[in-house]
């Protein structure tokens, strides 16, 4: 479904992305690990348009996503508070964003429903704008957002970060649902045994390569634990 082809990123002559190839099949759940700076939000934000490359290109569903915007019909993301609009509600907020994906209002209400154990009582009905949440409660806006419109790729940067415990296993819980609908997932995250728990796939970035390429076994968080307490 993905396909990042000789891909090259440099900032003010500074490579710090190199991917030659890569190629994360449909249906899959792949997860992108690596220490700060090893190019996981650069790779994501290439792939969401957000930047341009130096150099090569992505395919999402045989879409250059930078010649076209057909992707984003059947894209969604969640990378940072950047997504989000600080001066709405909650509420106001998954309103405006099921506008946008021009999701029905009883569609996207179910997925809220869905959601609840994931909010835990601390999202919906607290009169709050989002700008005043807490990073936790801000996080599980945008990601909830993420999971409108039936979308067949879902992009999270750092999904589990600024979560409580109890939010972490509710969301892993929910993202395995949704990959029974056969939903591709590209996670990055710095929690090695969330990734290997939910991810089929995982690849180590180190300096903006890739370094290894692991299929998910019982055995993966040892040899990721290994590499990185080297």
């Amino acid at each position: 479904m993905i396909q990042f082809s000789n891909l090259v990123k440099k900032y003010k002559g500074i490579q710090v992305l190199e991917v030659e190839n890569l190629t994360v099949t449909a249906g899959s759940c792949f997860g992108l690990v690596g220490n700060n700076g090893a190019g996981k939000t650069t790779l994501f934000s290439v792939l969401l348009d957000l930047v341009q490359p130096t150099e090569g290109y992505v395919v999402n569903k045989e879409i250059r996503v930078n010649q076209s915007e057909d992707w984003k019909t059947h894209t969604t993301a969640f990378i940072d508070e950047s997504f989000l609009i600080g001066y709405l509600t909650p509420e106001e907020y998954f309103e405006f964003i099921g506008q946008v994906r021009q999701s029905p209002k009883t569609e996207w209400q179910k997925v809220l429903e869905t959601l609840q154990p994931f909010f835990n009582g601390t999202v919906l009905g607290q009169n709050k704008y989002i700008r005043d949440m807490s990073k936790g409660n801000q996080k599980k806006v945008g990601l909830a957002a993420a999971f409108f419109g039936n979308p067949e790729l879902i992009v999270l940067d750092e999904p589990f970060a600024n979560l409580d415990p109890s939010s972490q296993i509710q969301l892993k819980k929910f993202i395995a649902l949704q990959k029974q609908k056969g939903i591709t997932f590209l996670i990055s995250s710095h929690d090695l045994s969330h990734v290997t728990e939910i991810c089929e796939r995982i690849v180590l970035l180190e300096k903006g390569k890739p370094i290894k390429d692991i299929e998910t076994s019982p055995s993966t968080l040892k040899e990721l634990e290994s590499y990185f307490a080297a």
